[in-house]
């Protein structure tokens, strides 16, 4: 019985053994999912979990970005407030100093006027209370200081007189009163001045009155 049964163990170690599985079975095999015979649901499920690893590998870079973008958004918001408000106060303390400075010229504008014409005023005053024991001469030579005073009262706050005798007719600054014939002066010039004029600073305060040359009639003397 012990010799049967080693014959048997020697027949069956003498016969060959299967075919070995190929070296691309093998990797079909592991493609598939798995070891020859795998289920493809597991291995489908493995190519999932794989996938979902992958994406919430990158999720926080995704997620980060945003939040970066955000914070320099509200920085940027931030900095423009403020610099607004900056700008907003500085405007404010322009406005209120230049309703300031308006509201002093109104009041003081004239005070430079005041100051030049007080010593006219003076003036006028001791004529007046020199005037009874005052012969005519002293009168009128106290008039024509009070008069030159005023002058330099008027000049100092550019007030210019405007005198055209001579002078080419300006409607712009002068005002006719009359149309005599001349046959010495020129044509639409000025050949007497009624009332002298004034302008500040280019501005006409008031025009001159004047009497305006035209050409003489034939044969006559101009008279």
């Amino acid at each position: 019985m012990s010799d049967k049964s080693d014959g048997s163990v020697a027949a069956d170690a003498a016969q060959p053994a299967g075919p070995a599985p190929e070296a691309g079975d093998a990797a079909n095999s592991d493609r598939a999912g798995g070891s020859p015979g795998a289920d493809p649901a597991d291995a489908a499920g493995a190519r999932s979990e794989v996938a979902e690893g992958a994406d919430s590998a990158d999720a926080p870079d995704s997620e980060e970005a945003p939040e970066e973008s955000l914070d320099q958004l509200r920085r940027k918001a931030e900095d423009n407030w403020n610099r607004y408000l900056r700008v907003a106060a500085e405007l404010d303390n322009l406005r209120r100093r230049s309703a300031r400075e308006l509201e002093n010229a109104h009041k003081f504008g004239v005070e430079r006027l005041v100051q030049a014409v007080l010593p006219v005023r003076d003036s006028i005053e001791a004529a007046l209370a020199a005037g009874d024991n005052a012969d005519a001469a002293t009168l009128l030579e106290g008039e024509r200081a009070t008069l030159r005073l005023l002058d330099q009262a008027l000049e100092s706050v550019s007030v210019r007189e405007i005198d055209p005798l001579g002078e080419p007719f300006d409607p712009s600054k002068h005002e006719a009163m009359s149309v005599l014939p001349s046959a010495e002066a020129e044509p639409d010039s000025v050949i007497e001045v009624i009332q002298k004029g004034y302008e500040i600073h280019d501005r006409l305060i008031r025009p001159a009155r004047v009497i305006v040359a035209r050409e003489a009639d034939d044969g006559g003397d101009g008279g």
